[in-house]
């Protein structure tokens, strides 16, 4: 038995050892899955740059931020620079810090009134009062669709739903780069890990 047990270790061991070749796949997933959300979502913000402005300095039906202009700017080039950045995987560890602040804020200061799920859902975990009157809302947008168009067509590539816009997606965002932060790019994927090779330092 405990020869048996030493045979099973050794080969868990050795799988082990050439696996760490691998290690590198886990962030290159979360970077290329990531990485295209935040670029597409900066580069709006800097193509529509003065709405972006007034969305965060208007307090009546926007954010209501202190200096608008600097908070805008930091968002759109944070996101969209650092999007890039963890694409090729350039100092994935510096770029999670703002990145992650900027989902933070965003949470905090756009989707947490709506509690957590970005769609209402009341059969699913989290859900409040107001995704349980979206689903009663719902189901009346539902019966209108039924009886005044053709639902069937309406509804062949996906089900009429109503967007929640809580924290879920800006929480799920910063919890891959936290991730990513201490993880950074991967072994082989990224070019952090051709930099330090180079300069004879450790991989990532």
């Amino acid at each position: 038995m405990k020869s048996l047990w030493a045979a099973a270790s050794k080969i868990y061991g050795c799988a082990l050892h050439y696996l760490r070749h691998f290690d590198g796949l886990g962030p290159l997933v979360l970077r290329l899955y990531i990485a295209p959300i935040f670029i597409y979502a900066g580069w709006k913000k800097i193509i529509s740059i003065e709405d972006t402005i007034a969305w965060f300095g208007n307090s009546e039906w926007g954010l209501g931020m202190p200096f608008p202009e600097f908070m805008a700017w930091a968002a759109a080039l944070i996101e969209f620079g650092g999007g890039i950045a963890l694409l090729i995987g350039l100092g994935v560890r510096l770029f999670s810090i703002p990145l992650m602040i900027t989902m933070v804020v965003a949470a905090v200061s756009v989707h947490l009134k709506n509690g957590w799920q970005a769609v209402a859902d009341p059969s699913w975990l989290y859900s409040n009062d107001r995704v349980i009157e979206a689903s009663e809302r719902l189901a009346i947008i539902k019966d209108l669709l039924r009886e005044h168009g053709n639902y069937e067509w309406l509804t062949e590539f996906g089900s009429v739903v109503i967007s929640n816009n809580g924290i879920e997606f800006a929480a799920t965002y910063g919890m891959m780069c936290f991730v990513l932060f201490f993880s950074g790019g991967g072994r082989y994927v990224s070019a952090d890990y051709w930099i330090a090779r180079a300069n004879g330092a450790v991989p990532v």
